[in-house]
């Protein structure tokens, strides 16, 4: 597979993940905080998303050969340094990163205010990142 299929599906995912998720944005903070079923589904999708937009960063490093990350945020470090992104979508796509990383190494002590808050609000910056790599 070329590195360019490889971004076109890794987009592909994205926006798949993306639009199961528009299903949670009608629960309430409360019942996602109640509902183990749904925390569970929810904390699942935000994670792919996540990993899914990192991987399409580091899928579009090796298509443009740029220096290769040793840290998954360093990939949109590098996105930056080359002009591929701006200041302002580097700093949300690192933050984003971050998160990633709270759901998955420190998953017992999620704090489900701010998953609220990814799922309402900050999803819309996965999808500028995906408009602007294409």
């Amino acid at each position: 597979m070329s590195n360019l299929e490889v971004i076109e599906n890794k987009i592909s995912a994205i926006k798949k993940y993306l639009k199961i998720l528009e299903n949670y944005k009608k629960y309430s903070l409360e019942s996602i905080k109640k509902d183990i079923n749904i925390r569970g589904s929810l904390e699942r999708y935000l994670y792919l998303v996540s990993q899914a937009t990192i991987d399409l960063a580091e899928a579009v490093i090796a298509y443009k050969e740029l220096r290769k990350p040793t840290t998954m945020a360093e990939s949109f470090y590098i996105l930056e340094e080359n002009n591929i992104i701006n200041q302002k979508m580097l700093d949300k796509l690192v933050k984003m990163t971050g998160f990633r990383n709270v759901m998955v190494h420190d998953y017992e002590d999620i704090d489900y205010d701010i998953v609220y808050d990814v799922l309402q609000n900050k999803l819309i910056d996965i999808e500028k990142f995906i408009k602007k790599i294409k």
